[in-house]
């Protein structure tokens, strides 16, 4: 017989969707914030000249720039007020994170803290995402009056009102960020970086489109661009929805005269813990040389280093050598990003706590040993599954000779996760309305019986 959230899962349509207003007020607050963010992004800026700057981020599309103007939906190409985009947020949680499993008073506040515990913490991430925001905005301020004819009127005025002007940005978009997950739909700061990159997409296709006009690209070449990305696409949906369900057992006991325990659950583990930060990571640390070497003139090197720019050019999107890295990164990332947000030893012993056991393993010890050996194996085909993921769009990019950020796998990653997420939340949304009238019309029946 099915359970009452399954009966509740196969009667949902639209006409039940339609019922839902408070899930309407909610699609819609996120869809406002939403264009909100994306009107911000065209807005840049004082003290900048458009056309010298495009000029310059040309030259610079293929570094680490390209990426972060990726994730900002081209903000970055425009120097606008959200350049920085959430990058310094997300940078700070990640640095919040691996510090709550090393440093002993976060610890304390992660383990035993609570809810408490947890809006410290959070308070702690803004404390440092403001600070992260203020070195990043004066760093660009600085390169940028340093660069001739990008600044109009450079100065200590113009250095001061750009990081005031991207920090403000930042904070503004981690603010929005926090409404959307309280008051819309999903995650917000996951929506954030998702907007940005669905904008770009129209613009990569039409390039694409143009391309194959105009002979640069081959029409074959195009159907396996759509191919790819449509397997891809299948793929990530696949494995992103799997999981490796362990059985846990709770024993029946005695509270008064009742008897209580004896349940059946199970611990879901999925393949990719890690999600999207590894090919994150990966390509930060891969374009930085990228990067710095465009700030460099190759004449003023001394004559030991002339090799430099030859070999970091190897390290840019499609060539050998950048997927090479590319995947050694991703692999190592995914282990180490999933050491962090899952600790065997601190799940064991909430089992034991909490009187639970896996059939035919020994609560404490044999049983973190056993968590590590089967997430170790889900690690090993979720960091092939990424890897995969993301070398091949880069294979194709470089058999392209194309540079498009949007056909790699780390935006296709990023799109169909955030979509399935969200997904997922409209549907709760909707189960739990669907719930609620059907606890009212209970009610309703039991008053009209007592009367």
């Amino acid at each position: 017989m099915a359970s009452a959230a399954e009966q509740l899962a196969a009667n949902m349509n639209f006409d039940a969707f339609s019922k839902a207003k408070e899930l309407h007020k909610r699609i819609w607050f996120t869809l406002i914030a939403l264009i909100v963010y994306r009107l911000g992004a065209y807005i840049p800026i004082p003290g900048i000249d458009a056309i010298a700057f495009a000029q310059a981020f040309e030259g610079q599309s293929k570094g680490i720039l390209g990426m972060f103007n990726m994730f900002s939906g081209g903000a970055v190409q425009r120097m606008a007020v959200f350049s920085l985009n959430v990058m310094p947020y997300i940078s700070a949680s990640i640095i919040v994170q691996l510090l709550g499993t090393v440093y002993p008073p976060w610890e304390k506040l992660r383990k035993e803290g609570g809810e408490a515990g947890r809006k410290t913490l959070n308070q702690y991430t803004r404390y440092l995402t403001v600070v992260l925001a203020v070195v990043q905005s004066a760093a660009i301020a600085i390169g940028l009056q340093n660069s001739p004819g990008l600044v109009l009127n450079p100065g200590v005025f113009f250095v001061a009102s750009t990081i005031v002007t991207l920090t403000g940005g930042t904070m503004f978009l981690m603010w929005l960020g926090e409404q959307i997950t309280s008051r819309g739909v999903g995650n917000g700061v996951s929506l954030i970086i998702f907007a940005g990159i669905v904008a770009r997409l129209p613009t990569a296709i039409w390039q694409a489109l143009t391309l194959t006009q105009n002979g640069s690209m081959s029409g074959f070449s195009l159907f396996a661009i759509a191919v790819i990305a449509i397997v891809v696409v299948f793929a990530i949906v696949f494995m992103e929805r799997s999981q490796r369900r362990l059985l846990v057992q709770y024993p029946k006991r005695q509270m008064g005269n009742r008897m209580i325990g004896g349940e059946t659950s199970f611990l879901p583990l999925k393949i990719n813990t890690a999600g999207v930060i590894p090919p994150i990571f990966a390509s930060s640390l891969l374009l930085l040389p990228a990067t710095a070497m465009g700030f460099l003139s190759q004449a003023n090197l001394p004559q030991w280093a002339q090799w430099l720019p030859g070999a970091v050019g190897q390290l840019q999107h499609g060539r050998p050598a950048f997927m090479f890295f590319y995947a050694f990164l991703i692999i190592f990332f995914s282990f180490f990003y999933t050491s962090i947000v899952f600790n065997p030893d601190e799940t064991a012993e909430n089992l034991r706590k909490y009187g639970g056991f896996m059939p035919g393993i020994r609560p404490g010890k044999r049983t973190a040993e056993y968590l590590d050996f089967v997430l170790t194996r889900l690690t090993v085909i979720g960091a092939a599954y990424i890897t995969a993921v993301c070398i091949l769009p880069e294979a194709l990019m470089g058999y392209l000779n194309s540079t498009q950020f949007y056909l790699g796998g780390t935006s296709i990653l990023i799109v169909v996760s955030v979509t399935m997420d969200t997904v997922a939340q409209i549907q709760s949304h909707l189960l739990a309305h669907q719930y609620e009238g059907l606890i009212k019309k209970s009610k309703l029946r039991g008053g009209g019986r007592g009367r």
